[in-house]
């Protein structure tokens, strides 16, 4: 061979002269999915092996010069059915001459067949005819029974097959034992015509070698020789092509299922590096040109199935070892091999070879399965599938009865995973610590590399729990979240404890950051224990938090220095405006309410599991959010205090303490939402065996309203101080009011104090939250009151400011009270305003208004009135709507006082009847009726009669006014009594019609009073009125009769 050709690897050249051998040599018709152009084949195979043209053409010129196999088609007659009876008992007893017609003898004419119909042994030497066995008495033979017939020329040799009825000698007799049918006594007489021991023709088939395929499995119209019988049933034939004394080296020195697999494991190769070319992955379907080379060779060599199985096992399981392709394909020369597995088929070096071939990949796979972090990283597609396909092929390999005969130690595939997987589970955790190593050595910079490395620990956990598990748990019912976090838990406990011993209490604050997120890491990765399943002992892991004990108190007093300066921040840029439009509060308390959320967030993250520890962390906690809330109340009101400093304007000054008021009651509301945020009750249950309940409420719980009573103390200092500014403008207000002389109404007077009001209110209403506006409401109202009724006590007797303070009294109170939104009615109605509300109503009425309530007042008081002291008087009255008169008779009076000057115990009495008021009764004369002389239990029955319209009589204070006097002839009458009879109830005031019988109209009774000689109210009001002569008449005559009042203060 030319150099260049001994330059190639002598196996490479054998198998390819192998495969350039099997093409030239190609036998059979393509099937339909298979490459015909034997020029596709030899480009296909010099691409696939590598070989550049002149090597192609050396070794080329070699295999021609190579003699010609044998070609031989293996023939196996399978079975027969619908054959002809010939024997009497209507079966016959087949059998089968086949062979190989060198020269098919082509027809000259179609109609010319009887050459075609020449029975085998006339065409075929004798030493060249195979025969079947004879089966006897059947319509359906089953011989499967396999011949190797040999020929030389593909394209001229025909196979012939003839199919005979054996005939033996028989006895008539034992044929007429047979008869079953006329047709069968007609056989018989055929029978005796015909030379003994002449066997009958059944049919034959005939096929061109050049129209068979390599391998052809199919039934087969047996033929006739004449046409009596045309259908004479089918033959199942197989036919497979193949080679006999190939001359190459290959062929002839190695076994052939061997050579395959290396011509295999070269083509696969080619394929798989194709596939790798186009970035595409291989899914174990080889190519048309592929699958037509290997299928031309198996076939030539006459390879089993199981052998061709066995040979892409060895060939697939080897190349997976250095080539990536999906290892599923390799499931299915599992599932072939178990399927087709009988040991007594192989040698002794193909057992050998086929039990290292188990033994190596289950070594590899499990070395893959080891560094499964690396080779299927999730960061490349389809990496779980790989993973996946890998352990089932694994599984199923284990399982198989070829593995368990040929590898003696059968391994225990799940111990051996559980294994590798631990030690791999340790190695990446090794790397990656070498990875992460700081490049400068500090407790610092140790603590971030710390954190850093249990990032990826916990990232690992993560995917090992949600993706690989279930893979590992369904094929071998392995736990890899358990294996690995029990392996990595106890690396990190190790590592973390070595890297912290040199850390103590003078920290700097930078290492005391590290280690706080080197906590949270280690409490994450702690809490992630909940996934595995059931277990004894504790984990290395378990009292981590005692490792950072040194650092606990630099972690608070961070989060505490943290917390304040943002507060003090906040304070500093607050404009003390409302920071949205349903806000009430300003932007200094979204920082703080961060502040303290930041600051919640600190206690939920350290989640100390020493209770007691726990518990005075909480104290540190509350103590400094506390601190945070009075240290914000002091600088909100100074922020308040030196913003109004640039400004005179009143109003805004007022504006910024509601937001300051609204401010402090937000902080109340953080501070009261803390025993929930810190979840007070949880610390409770929990340190409830070491601490007592009541020390946790002394401590806690009294910190804490200590603090909200502080910020309460706080917002009714500024609600006072808004209520300050806003009463020097009410006072102002009412000043004015009170001290203008215009002639204006009383609702047009209070017209700038409401609207001072409403402005005023309405502002506050919308920037204070609800309880502050109404705490400021009720400092106001107090406040008012007492400015209104000094107001009051101050004024000259005028009606007109006396009105005016009334309209403004009754004005503020529905403004207060705002239809239910402001202060509620109970609230207003103090004892002060009830007070102030009379007095103002007295002094703002005209004097007829004040007689008229005079007159009320002393109806009410005859109606409360049920003594008799100074006697009674009996009257009768009744009402006639028609003539709009009223007709009183007086009865009698009884238990009158004696009252004759001459000291005698009787008096001389009479009764004087008015209408009252005067004024408006004014043509109403007042009647008298006689005295009665030494009596006090005068019968006087005497009838007077009024002229009065109804209405009248229906006016506030409206009365018969009964005055009973003893006669006295030297000077003044002296008083006996007075009693009102309310004009108001009189019998037949509310009726249309008259009553017809007067006689039917009841008697009154009314016990006689007297009038209190001074303090009365509305006298004292009336007497003021110096030049209302009305007023003054009135009082005069209402003065002699107090003189004559037996009744004491």
């Amino acid at each position: 061979a030319p150099h260049e050709v001994s330059a190639l690897p002598p196996q490479l050249a054998l198998l390819y002269e192998e495969v350039l051998y099997t093409i030239r040599h190609r036998l059979g018709k393509p099937e339909h999915h298979h490459v015909a152009d034997v020029q596709e084949l030899y480009a296909y195979v010099q691409k696939a092996f590598g070989m550049d043209a002149e090597e192609h053409s050396v070794i080329m010129q070699q295999v021609k010069e190579l003699e010609s196999p044998i070609f031989c088609l293996k023939a196996t007659v399978k079975e027969a059915k619908g054959i002809l009876g010939k024997d009497v008992s209507g079966f016959s007893d087949p059998y089968c001459l086949l062979g190989i017609e060198a020269k098919s003898q082509e027809p000259a004419h179609p109609d010319h067949k009887k050459r075609m119909k020449a029975v085998v042994k006339d065409l075929i030497p004798e030493d060249q005819i195979h025969r079947t066995q004879i089966i006897n008495q059947t319509l359906s033979p089953v011989w499967d029974e396999t011949f190797i017939l040999e020929f030389e020329d593909m394209e001229t040799a025909s196979f012939h097959l003839d199919m005979w009825d054996s005939d033996m000698v028989e006895s008539v007799r034992h044929k007429l034992g047979e008869l079953t049918d006329l047709h069968g006594l007609k056989r018989i007489f055929k029978d005796a015509r015909k030379d003994k021991g002449q066997d009958d023709f059944l049919g034959n088939v005939v096929l061109r070698l050049k129209d068979l395929h390599c391998w052809d499995d199919q039934w087969y119209q047996l033929e006739p020789r004449t046409e009596t019988y045309p259908n004479r049933g089918q033959c199942h034939l197989q036919f497979l092509l193949t080679h006999k004394k190939r001359a190459t080296t290959s062929s002839r020195t190695q076994p052939s299922y061997t050579v395959h697999r290396h011509l295999l494991q070269q083509l696969v190769s080619y394929e798989i590096l194709q596939h790798q070319a186009g970035s595409i992955a291989w899914d174990g379907e080889l190519s048309r040109h592929a699958s037509t080379v290997l299928y031309l060779h198996a076939t030539q060599k006459d390879l089993s199935d199981f052998h061709q199985v066995m040979a892409q096992w060895l060939a697939y399981s080897k190349l997976y070892q250095s080539l990536e392709f999906n290892s599923s394909c390799l499931l299915h020369q599992i599932t072939s091999i178990e399927y087709q597995w009988v040991q007594e088929r192989l040698r002794p070096e193909q057992k050998e070879e086929l039990a290292e071939s188990f033994q190596s990949l289950l070594t590899y796979g499990v070395s893959l399965i080891r560094r499964y972090r690396i080779i299927f990283p999730l960061s490349v597609p389809r990496s779980t599938e790989r993973l996946q396909s890998l352990l089932r092929v694994l599984v199923q390999m284990c399982k198989m009865k070829a593995f368990h005969e040929l590898c003696t130690l059968s391994p225990d595939l799940p111990q051996m995973v559980s294994t590798a997987l631990k030690s791999g589970t340790t190695e990446w955790f090794h790397m990656k610590k070498q990875h992460l190593k700081p490049m400068v050595k500090s407790m610092e910079e140790n603590g971030k590399a710390l954190s850093r490395l249990l990032l990826e620990v916990i990232g690992d956990l993560q995917q090992c729990q949600k993706i690989w598990n279930k893979f590992f748990i369904n094929t071998l019912k392995l736990n890899l979240f358990s294996i690995a976090y029990l392996e990595l838990e106890s690396l990190v406990a190790e590592h973390v404890q070595e890297q912290l011993r040199e850390v103590d209490s003078s920290m700097s604050k930078p290492t005391a950051e590290s280690l706080f997120q080197l906590y949270m890491n280690l409490q994450e990765l702690y809490r992630m224990k909940g996934f595995l399943p059931k277990r004894d002992g504790p984990l290395a892991l378990s009292n981590f938090h005692q490792w950072f004990k040194e650092a606990v108190p630099q972690w608070l007093q961070k989060a505490y220095t943290i917390a304040l300066e943002r507060a003090q921040r906040a304070v500093q840029m607050d404009q003390l405006m409302p920071f949205g439009e349903h806000n009430k509060h300003s932007t200094s308390t979204v920082d703080l309410s961060t502040c303290y959320a930041q600051i919640v967030k600190t206690w939920q993250q350290l989640n100390w599991p020493d209770p007691e520890e726990a518990f005075m962390i909480m104290v540190k906690l509350v103590e400094d959010m506390c601190k945070i809330a009075l240290m914000y109340c002091r600088l909100i009101k100074e922020r308040a205090e030196a913003l109004s400093l640039n400004e005179q304007n009143e109003g805004e000054a007022a504006n910024r303490l509601c937001i300051v008021v609204n401010n402090i009651k937000q902080l109340r509301l953080l501070i009261l939402k803390l025993p929930s945020q810190l979840d007070w009750g949880q610390l409770e249950q929990r340190t409830g065996a070491v601490i007592d309940h009541q020390q946790i409420q002394h401590t806690l719980h009294n910190q804490l309203d200590s603090t909200v009573s502080c910020l309460d103390h706080e917002v009714r200092d500024v609600v006072q101080a808004l209520a300050t500014k806003l009463e020097k403008g009410i006072a102002r207000h009412i000043q004015q009011l009170s001290s203008s002389n215009d002639t204006r109404e009383p609702e047009d007077s209070i017209i700038p104090l409401m609207k001072f009001l409403e402005s005023e209110l309405q502002y506050l209403n919308e920037h204070l939250v609800q309880e502050n506006f109404k705490s400021l409401l009720t400092l106001l109202w107090h406040h008012t009151l007492a400015l209104l009724s000094a107001a009051a006590e101050q004024q000259i007797p005028s009606a007109q400011c006396y009105k005016k303070l009334h309209c403004a009294l009754k004005s503020l109170e529905l403004c207060f009270h705002a239809e239910g939104c402001g202060l509620p009615l109970e609230t207003l109605h103090t004892a002060a305003f009830l007070s102030l509300e009379t007095h103002l109503a007295l002094c703002s009425a005209t004097s007829r208004k004040l007689i008229q309530k005079y007159f009320s007042n002393r109806i009410q008081q005859q109606l409360d009135t049920s003594s008799e002291k100074y006697g009674a008087v009996t009257i009768k009255a009744l009402y006639r709507p028609s003539e709009q008169k009223l007709r009183v008779e007086v009865l009698n009076a009884v238990n009158l006082i004696p009252l004759d000057s001459n000291g005698g115990c009787l008096s001389d009495p009479f009764v004087q009847l008015t209408l009252e008021p005067r004024h408006e009764f004014p043509e109403v004369v007042a009647r008298t009726t006689q005295c009665k002389r030494k009596e006090l239990h005068p019968l006087f029955d005497e009838a007077f009669d009024f002229l009065i319209p109804p209405e009248k009589c229906r006016q506030e204070g409206a009365c018969l006014l009964l005055t009973v006097f003893d006669y006295d002839t030297l000077g003044a009458n002296d008083l006996e009594g007075e009693a009102f009879f309310p004009l108001c109830h009189l019998p037949g005031l509310d009726t249309d019609e008259d009553q017809a019988d007067a006689g039917r109209v009841p008697q009154t009774r009314l016990p006689l009073t007297h009038p209190k000689p001074t303090g009365d109210e509305i006298l004292q009001l009336l007497e003021s009125r110096k030049g209302d002569k009305e007023a003054q008449a009135f009082v005069k005559l209402r003065k002699q009769r107090a003189k004559q009042s037996k009744e004491v203060e």
